[in-house]
């Protein structure tokens, strides 16, 4: 029974270092260093002026995230793989322990995802990509619906303009990229519609609606599904806190009304 009392204090112990602000703190910062040294792997002088620095910087970094994850897996046991913060986590580090020799020098590349990690560090981005993640059922609604209108335009431009201006609608697939330029308002007005208006004065028509129920209308969804799930993940993340806040009051009160009642019981064994 002591031994087992001794692991649940020694596990407590370790899950509030590996909590704590001040650990998180080092975490951030480390990723943020590391982000920087391997950025200056990439200029010829740092290497050749702190080549050997920052590969022992980057060694010693990787080993930090190792022994993090590490004791993550060792504190959590089947609980690790639940969280898919700490899925990724160890994704990331994984691919930077595996070699980075001959055919598989494209590794070495990879080990700036290390910097993905931050991601995962700090909570405000966490928050960020979770609402990403919940919009993805009605982006993927909004994404169906402009494929159709991008078909449906595709269609009518190369009908209307691909025989006079084959490089820009000669067939549906050049017309779609035409259009995505158009719709993304890169010299959408002297690159390619006032060219097309001095043949076709009355193409406007076609181009001006286009724009309109594109960039306007249909992105400016993606932006409203967007910001309706930031909103409802903080109102979750609200809730949730209360929730929590309310079972440590609750946890609280019991644990006060035991020691009433074990206060009562001694006085009523004193008592004559």
């Amino acid at each position: 029974m002591a031994d087992i009392s001794r692991d649940f204090q020694w596990r407590s112990h370790l899950r509030l270092l590996l909590e704590h602000r001040a650990t998180q703190k080092v975490i951030v910062l480390l990723i943020v260093l590391n982000a920087i040294t391997l950025g200056l792997e990439t200029s010829a002088t740092a290497m050749e002026l702190a080549g050997g620095l920052l590969e022992t910087l980057d060694r010693i970094i990787l080993s930090v995230f190792v022994i993090e994850l590490s004791i993550k897996i060792l504190l959590y046991g089947r609980q690790f793989p639940r969280d898919p913060w700490n899925i990724f986590d160890f994704l990331v580090v994984g691919i930077a322990l595996m070699p980075a020799t001959g055919h598989l020098s494209v590794f070495r590349a990879l080990r700036i995802l290390r910097v993905l990690r931050l991601i995962s560090a700090v909570p405000s981005m966490r928050r960020v990509v979770n609402a990403l993640l919940n919009a993805l059922p009605g982006m993927g609604s909004i994404v169906a619906l402009l494929s159709l209108i991008y078909y449906v335009f595709s269609v009518m431009a190369t009908k209307l303009f691909g025989a006079s201006f084959p490089e820009w609608f000669g067939t549906i697939g050049t017309s779609a990229y035409t259009l995505f330029q158009v719709m993304t308002l890169d010299s959408w007005s002297s690159g390619v519609v006032r060219s097309i208006m001095e043949l076709y004065p009355l193409a406007w028509l076609f181009f001006v609606p286009f724009i309109l129920t594109t960039s306007f209308t249909v992105l400016n969804l993606f932006i409203g599904i967007i910001v309706d799930a930031m909103q409802a993940g903080a109102q979750e993340e609200i809730h949730a806190e209360r929730e929590r806040a309310q079972a440590d009051a609750e946890l609280i009160l019991k644990e006060i009304q035991a020691l009433r009642q074990e206060i009562a019981e001694l006085k009523a064994r004193r008592s004559p």
